[in-house]
């Protein structure tokens, strides 16, 4: 099965690092990172999407992709 996440968070160095820990797992880039600013909390915002091929397991909406 292939899985798909989109990460987001303010970008910071936390946010860096939640993307090198997927990478670490086996996650993978699916495409450019995207920004926009949250007027709201005066930060910048980033999304990374990132896909994930796991073999020998059925898809299963409850799982936790985090822990694939």
């Amino acid at each position: 099965m292939k899985l798909y996440r989109l990460l987001t968070g303010p970008d910071d160095s936390a946010f860096c690092h939640r993307v090198s820990l997927a990478l670490s797992k086996g996650w993978e880039l699916a495409g450019s990172p995207a920004y926009a600013f949250d007027a709201k909390e005066g930060v910048m915002k980033c999304a990374q999407p990132m896909t994930k091929v796991v073999e020998g397991k059925d898809y299963d909406p409850s799982m936790k992709l985090g822990e694939q």
